[in-house]
């Protein structure tokens, strides 16, 4: 209860802290601009090298390791070898949107990244400025929006490419998106309930006593499931599955285009990482056992290495997922976004805004655990139920399957693939016409040639 009227006095706070945005000399905001565009640029280059060498670690192989000291310039090789290739656009695409489709994936994937706190206010060449290109009332919000519009080049670039492996990849990743954007945005609802402001600079200094991961730990787990499926990576790339649609919505693009396709995807799972981190590990801030015995860890530059850490751990969960995890079937997607994350998220969320009603308006103790009690039976009660409905369902299913045995082995042509019988005339042909192919045949049955007429 204490951390929860703290943080009622969070709002005004973090509201002031936007006077430190918008005064800044026109070369620190171009600094800082820059240093963006490299930090990620460099992330994703990293990130593919990583990729590939911890899961040729966990597959028992060595990944790359011929260009560059211990294969670290194999990923600028590949952009290179990309770029370099030919630009062949496929004839009957719809050229323009074709072509603006890569760069409608990739640029909103780099606009969220200009409202993510990395550290507090520096000194940078003489001038104090935070470590954040800018902040707004509703910074939150624009997070969210920009993850969205980058679905919008997906489609376009399945629809505009006129083929069908494509377009079902572009009319995957949007269903994909809207029931997993549904999810995320429920998850940080909670987070703003309890930061009570929609900064991304006043959600972190909210959780100077706790991390929202701590005491929201449904929302974080729930994130990191809907960032996942946001960015379209395994288990959850069914936008691209190469076993199915060949490439997905990429299968007709190549050299540069492909190479924006590919850098968009590693930038939203930078953005979306970097979120994480924000809304749910406190950001910047050290962690609460290393500010006991030092009292400058969240001082000068030392909270951009916490920062980094924290960040690194959760680009982590993406490379060991995709590992081990194997892929999903749709179905079984869709079902875990509409059927299990969304209800989840609802209950929660109403939990945790009964909660802090009795907080704001000083209920007893006594009622606050009560309800806290209800709460958590009524939870222990839909679990029981639904586990018991999943077995039912098995059940059922497993009869369901062992009545299929029975009557394919009664009937051996049952089930299977509706063609003509076997003694039906060929028309159009010359061939001797059958005799049905389970019924022996009378010795007298002489087959008659039969003809198109």
């Amino acid at each position: 209860m204490a951390t929860a009227q703290a943080g009622a006095a969070v709002p005004v706070a973090a509201e002031a802290q936007l006077d430190a945005f918008g005064s800044d000399p026109w070369w620190i905001t171009l600094i800082k601009a820059l240093a963006i565009f490299v930090f990620l640029m460099v992330c994703v280059l990293m990130m593919i090298m990583a990729d590939r060498k911890v899961m040729g670690r966990m597959q028992q192989r060595h990944g790359p390791n011929r260009f560059g000291p211990l294969g670290l310039l194999q990923s600028l090789a590949d952009g290179v070898k990309l770029s370099l290739k030919e630009d062949v656009i496929p004839r009957g695409v719809d050229r323009p949107i074709y072509i603006a489709a890569p760069m409608i994936a990739a640029v909103p994937a780099f606009m969220a990244f200009s409202v993510i706190p990395v550290g507090p206010e520096v000194s940078l060449f003489g001038v104090q400025t935070p470590l954040q290109l800018t902040d707004l009332p509703i910074a939150a919000l624009v997070v969210l929006g920009t993850a969205a519009v980058g679905v919008y080049g997906i489609v376009l670039g399945g629809w505009a490419s006129q083929s069908p492996y494509a377009l079902l990849g572009g009319l995957r990743a949007s269903a994909q998106v809207i029931s997993y954007e549904i999810a995320m945005g429920l998850s940080v609802v909670a987070v703003f309930m309890y930061a009570g402001t929609l900064t991304t600079s006043g959600i972190v200094e909210a959780q100077q006593s706790v991390w929202f991961a701590v005491i929201l730990l449904p929302s974080f787990l729930i994130y990191l499931v809907t960032m996942v499926g946001e960015t379209n990576r395994l288990p959850f790339d069914l936008a691209e599955g190469e076993g199915e649609l060949v490439g997905g919505f990429m299968t007709e693009y190549g050299s540069m285009k492909f190479t924006m396709f590919f850098l968009a995807e590693y930038v939203n799972m930078v953005t979306v990482a970097a979120v994480s981190v924000t809304f749910f590990l406190g950001g910047y801030l050290a962690p609460p056992p290393l500010t006991m015995f030092w009292a400058g860890a969240n001082a000068g530059w030392w909270p951009v290495l916490w920062w980094l850490l924290k960040f690194m751990f959760i680009m982590f969960l993406f490379i060991w997922l995709r590992g081990s995890v194997p892929r999903i079937r749709y179905d079984q997607l869709m079902q875990l976004g509409w059927k299990i994350l969304i209800p989840v998220q609802l209950v929660w969320i109403t939990a945790v805004a009964f909660m802090r009603i009795l907080v704001n308006e000083g209920a007893p103790t006594g009622v606050v655990v009560g309800v806290v009690a209800a709460f958590v039976v009524a939870t222990a009660a839909a679990l029981a139920a639904w586990t018991r409905s999943a077995r039912r369902r098995r059940e059922a299913e497993a009869a369901e399957r062992r009545e299929e045995l029975r009557l394919m082995r009664e009937d051996p042509a049952y089930g299977g693939f509706p063609v003509p019988p076997a003694s039906a005339p060929h028309y159009g042909s010359s061939v001797p016409a059958e005799g049905p192919r389970y019924t022996p045949r009378a010795p007298d049955d002489k087959r008659e040639e039969v003809t198109g007429a």
